[in-house]
């Protein structure tokens, strides 16, 4: 196969980050017997965070993708940067304890600050398209807005201010809102621009990075692994899995991953009109168990709508995809009646069952990193710091996530239970705002 060939083979999705994108030509395949301290397999924000901190560590790494840097649901995402982790924090009070979740919390804001620095520090600030983050509700019924807010200031130490009524109504014009939570830590981001911004930083710091890689499995010679390719071969005593929904060579973190579709389109340039309906240029999500999320972005063609929602355990994308999603516009958006899609896409975020991401040692000098369910801009930082912090020595970190271990995901059924559970919250989700 020919450099060109390749290229094609290995392309991005073709949303509308890719469309933003600098063409790059693809990083040569490994081929031949090479050894390294640490090997990474993914080459998502995961896999080259995790890269690029243990290099600043001293360690010699190597990184395999299988596609292309970004490939996957580091490449497709909303790109809202924010705290938290997929499960709610009362959630994991329950399961862990108030100290330890707050132990959890504070990593994840390190995580958002890991991003934002990482950013800056490049002279790249332009990868940020906005600030704030709206938390929106279409419920009369505010008490547990209200509450959650109270919760996360007083205890968490949050900045965030209650909206509704006229205050609200004159940010965003549409009467499907009835109350808001302006958090304002949040940002976000073109992710894949990001990921190749670290990219550019894992080869500066030394990361061999090896593109169109598959690893198809890993097997044990003594105290190293052995990461076996189609071409080469990777000898190297600590392994980190970062390969989250789209699958992977080690079967006990494959397993422990359900699959979940979420889909997400950009408008063409609506000019004035988006910003008269939108006058918000952060994050927006509504509160809904199976809710929208929405942000305006801008190129040298003007301002559009990106917007995302629904989910399914489907892997394949649906064939009304744009239109699908342009229902959902107009129905909170009425004046948008004439807006066009240009783009549409799909990605597959990875859960496990307890919504929190997997970060730890499966055997020794085997770790996972992977599982953020559609909340991996700041997870995907903080738990490779963790994991890199981890293989410098200090394990407290690592420790905090003892409780959410590799379990098996329940394979076909369990896609099933999530898609079952998907229908169950719409459902509720009407109920609340009738």
């Amino acid at each position: 196969m020919n450099k060109t060939q390749s290229d094609r083979q290995h392309a991005h999705i073709a949303s509308y980050y890719a469309a933003m994108q600098r063409p790059r030509a693809l990083l040569g395949s490994l081929a031949g017997k090479v050894e390294a301290q640490v090997t990474i397999v993914g080459g998502g924000l995961a896999g080259l965070t995790a890269a690029l901190e243990l290099a600043r560590r001293g360690h010699s790494v190597i990184l395999l993708e299988a596609e292309r840097i970004g490939w996957g649901a580091s490449g497709r995402s909303g790109g809202f940067v924010s705290p938290g982790f997929a499960e709610n924090i009362g959630a994991i009070e329950r399961r862990v304890g108030a100290a330890t979740a707050k132990q959890l919390h504070a990593l994840s804001v390190r995580g958002v600050d890991y991003v934002e620095n990482t950013i800056i520090a490049a002279g790249r600030s332009d990868i940020i398209g906005g600030r704030g983050w709206l938390h929106v509700s279409r419920s009369a019924k505010t008490g547990k807005l209200r509450a959650w807010r109270d919760q996360m200031v007083h205890a968490y130490g949050a900045d965030m201010v209650f909206l509704e009524g006229g205050p609200l109504q004159s940010i965003l014009k549409t009467d499907r809102y009835r109350a808001a939570v302006a958090d304002q830590m949040p940002f976000h981001i073109d992710p894949l621009a990001y990921a190749e911004l670290l990219l550019q930083l894992c080869l500066e710091n030394g990361v061999c990075v090896f593109e169109g890689t598959r690893v198809n499995d890993i097997g044990r010679n003594g105290a190293a692994f052995v990461l076996n390719t189609r071409l080469g071969q990777v000898l190297s005593p600590n392994v980190v899995v970062a390969t989250s929904a789209y699958g992977g060579p080690v079967r006990q973190i494959e397993r422990s991953i359900l699959p979940v579709a979420t889909y997400v389109v950009a408008s063409s340039p609506g000019g004035g009109r988006l910003a008269d309906v939108i006058g918000y240029r952060g994050c927006i999500a509504d509160q809904r168990r199976a809710g929208d999320y929405y942000r305006l972005v801008e190129d040298e063609k003007g301002l559009r709508l990106l917007w995302g929602g629904r989910i399914t355990t489907r892997r394949s994308e649906p064939a009304q995809l744009a239109h699908m999603l342009l229902k959902d516009i107009r129905d909170v958006y009425p004046q948008l009646d004439g807006l066009s899609i240009e783009y549409s896409w799909s990605g597959l975020m990875g859960y496990a069952r307890h919504k929190m991401p997997v970060i730890g040692e499966i055997s020794s000098g085997l770790f996972a990193l992977t599982g953020f369910g559609g909340h991996g801009l700041n997870t995907t930082a903080a738990g490779a710091l963790v994991i890199a912090d981890a293989l410098n020595g200090d394990r407290s970190a690592l420790e905090l996530f003892g409780s959410y271990r590799a379990v098996w995901g329940g394979g076909a059924l369990g896609r099933f239970a999530t898609q079952l559970e998907y229908e169950r919250l719409r459902l509720i989700d009407a109920i609340d705002e009738l």
